[in-house]
């Protein structure tokens, strides 16, 4: 599903890009790809996700 419709960026590109990267902030994530840069009404569902797939990471949960 697109979550960035400006920068047509999906659910599955932003969780690969945490799953890679591992951002720590929304801004390292923009640094990756381009969510949220446009108009911004995908950033909510964006950190959503992001947050979501940061959970998921074995190494995250212990600190967590």
């Amino acid at each position: 599903m697109y979550i960035c419709l400006c920068n047509g960026v999906s659910d599955k590109a932003i969780r690969q890009a945490v799953r890679q990267f591992r951002p720590q902030s929304f801004q390292q994530l923009r640094k990756f790809i381009p969510v949220g840069t446009q108009c911004g009404k995908c950033i909510r569902a964006a950190r959503e996700i992001m947050q979501e797939e940061l959970i998921q990471i074995p190494e995250l949960k212990e600190t967590a």
